[in-house]
């Protein structure tokens, strides 16, 4: 297979993508190299009025309970962030030197699971200091470029072709051999999947063991290691205590539920 390509319109602010992580992690698993993925940032509020954040609070409890990820719906309530906009930027910032997938991970976990505003330059890097270390960014040039007018006009051309295709996050476009396939404000791994196989896509691995998933991916919620490994939630939870009783996973108490990585050795 060849020639198929995904490009991926979110946010890292949007809770409906936060709840599309085990769908992603699944695609970029079984897919792989033969599947290129990009992002384009949707840019989910220019200013966070009171009401903006009410609603978000809202469609945040709704991701999670559809979902079953774990979220906290404070963010918006207690201390909301001014605008996701600067996030946005910070994405084009990082991916000026890398993939900004793991940024943008990271992003979604201080903002929807620690309830951090995330948006200003000290608390962005902050986030960027947090990868690991395969994923380590040169914070120097990340702290200049988040001032550059050059990302500012690249997030601005994102919003503008966000616009142009009526793509709200989360959104998938998949082009090949098919055709140019659509799945809109889609969370569910099923209904990406169907899009990426009606436009030509073909698996190139099966999915993975528990432990090869958390290897990968390092930090992982229950329901994204059911999505990925192909497992039934109550069988992905067993897995997943197994190793935590062998001292070989670690959870991670977080609202709604638990964070899991490998334990680290030593």
């Amino acid at each position: 297979m060849g020639g198929v390509t995904a490009t991926y319109y979110t946010d890292p602010f949007c809770p409906v993508s936060w709840a599309a992580e085990g769908a992603l992690r699944r695609l970029e698993w079984m897919y792989g190299a033969a599947l290129e993925i990009s992002f384009v940032t949707t840019g989910l509020a220019r200013q966070v009025e009171p009401a903006r954040a009410q609603a978000l609070a809202l469609a945040s409890l709704d991701a999670a309970a559809a979902s079953g990820m774990p979220l906290d719906a404070r963010v918006w309530l207690r201390d909301p962030p001014s605008s996701t906009y600067p996030a946005g930027i910070a994405v084009h910032a990082v991916a000026e030197q890398s993939s900004p997938g793991p940024y943008l991970r990271r992003l979604r976990e201080a903002i929807l699971v620690e309830g951090r505003r995330m948006d200003n330059a000290d608390a962005l890097l902050d986030a960027a200091r947090g990868l690991p270390p395969a994923h380590a960014l040169d914070l120097e040039r990340l702290r200049v470029d988040f001032a550059s007018h050059a990302l500012l006009e690249s997030f601005g051309a994102d919003l503008e072709r966000s616009r142009a295709v009526q793509a709200v996050s989360p959104s998938v476009r998949f082009e090949g051999p098919g055709g140019d396939v659509w799945a809109r404000e889609a969370w569910r791994w099923e209904d990406w999947e169907h899009a990426a196989r009606a436009a030509g896509a073909e698996a190139a691995d099966a999915p993975p063991g528990v432990e090869a998933a958390l290897r990968r991916y390092g930090s992982m919620a229950t329901i994204e290691v059911a999505i990925v490994c192909g497992l039934p939630h109550p069988r992905a939870a067993a897995e997943l205590w197994r190793l935590a009783m062998e001292f070989a996973a670690t959870p991670r108490r977080v609202p709604g539920g638990e964070l899991w990585a490998l334990t680290a050795a030593g």
